[in-house]
């Protein structure tokens, strides 16, 4: 693994929650339109411009969310759920890659990632069998996973320091760090396909918003 670059500090530009008293966020998503956090028993959908809580799904979800564009996925225990959210039903069923030991779940190129937290590993997974496509190697532990405009994210959450980290996606090697502040950790991570990431905030029970910063390999 090569060198890590040097890091450029996060800036949050806003904090939402805690969700219905719930001390935890586990994994975040973003549909078009609303943010959902999967805050344990249940999953939230909160208006990112209010704040303000507009559906809520009774599902265990004790790690990633991720969104297709019309199905959720939340990782609940060993299994990866399909939901529909209009209704919360579950629609189907497949195997964690980590048997039970799953963080973060994002959806891209027709596949769910997911991120192995101790593991320092992302799975790139079938969405209807569960089989593993492609794996990851990190140098940190791994949250949260994102892809954004081609850019592939993860978090990263280690004692009190936890970090935002643009990866290449064929060999791991850190491209970009964004630190966040000393103390706030990064569960779950999701990009709202423009300028901000929504990071679940672990045991504060936040999800905050975050600047994605202009690529630098833009013209």
């Amino acid at each position: 693994m090569s060198r890590n670059p040097p890091s450029q500090a996060a800036e949050i530009v806003r904090e939402y929650g805690p969700f219905d008293g719930s001390p935890t966020v586990h994994g975040v998503t973003h549909d078009g339109q609303r943010v959902w956090a999967a805050i344990g028993p249940r999953m939230v959908a909160f208006d990112p411009a209010s704040g303000d809580t507009v559906q809520r799904i009774e599902q265990v979800c004790d790690a990633g969310t991720a969104f297709d564009g019309k199905h959720l996925y939340q990782i609940a225990e060993a299994r990866i759920e399909k939901i529909d959210p209009a209704t919360g039903q579950v629609l189907a069923s497949i195997p964690a890659p980590g048997k039970g030991m799953d963080s973060g779940l994002t959806w891209a190129e027709g596949t769910l990632w997911v991120g192995q937290y101790r593991d320092r590993k992302i799975f790139q997974i079938d969405p209807d069998t569960g089989a593993v496509l492609r794996t990851i190697e990190s140098n940190r532990f791994v949250t949260g996973v994102t892809w954004v405009d081609g850019e592939f994210w993860h978090g990263t959450w280690e004692g009190e320091e936890s970090e935002l980290r643009r990866i290449d996606p064929t060999d791991g090697t850190v491209l970009q760090r964004l630190q966040m502040p000393a103390g706030t950790g990064v569960s779950g991570l999701e990009s709202d396909g423009g300028e901000l990431f929504y990071c679940g905030g672990g045991g504060s029970g936040k999800v905050r918003a975050v600047r994605r910063p202009k690529a630098r390999h833009a013209a």
